[in-house]
């Protein structure tokens, strides 16, 4: 059943993580899993680009992409094997959009009070995107 945009937007805010897709020039599209954070009276998300977890660099392919592509989409989902009747998806369609220094401070700021691992540490980069588009469908009321 089709989700209601407020209910898509609640489960999007309550979602721990997502799987980013941007388009890369040559291959298509490039789909990462991430954490972001969600500021439903702007409808704007935001996903950090951290120094905490592994990485070779902070250069991000996903930002190569957005620089040649600003549209992106955010793809949220609850699954379980067993009980159908809980599947649930939401599908962010979004366009990159630029952040101010007070913006993107309210942004770490709500980054670090969903993941406590942020706690401490800085972000080489906060990407910030308008949402265009929140679409979502259950297999049952949610």
């Amino acid at each position: 059943m089709r989700l209601a945009a407020g209910r898509c937007e609640e489960l999007l805010k309550a979602s721990d993580h997502g799987v980013l897709t941007t388009l890369h020039p040559e291959r298509g599209v490039d789909a990462v899993p991430t954490c972001f954070v969600v500021d439903p009276a702007a409808r704007a998300v935001a996903l950090p680009i951290d120094r905490v977890k592994p990485k070779s660099s902070v250069d991000l392919q996903r930002t190569r992409n957005l620089d040649h592509d600003p549209r992106a989409a955010l793809l949220c989902e609850h699954w379980d094997r067993s009980e159908w009747s809980t599947l649930w998806w939401v599908r962010t369609s979004m366009v990159r959009a630029a952040v101010d220094p007070d913006g993107r401070a309210e942004f770490e700021s709500l980054l670090r009070l969903k993941y406590s691992q942020y706690e401490g540490h800085t972000f080489a980069d906060v990407l910030a995107f308008r949402i265009t588009e929140i679409v979502g469908w259950s297999a049952s009321p949610v």
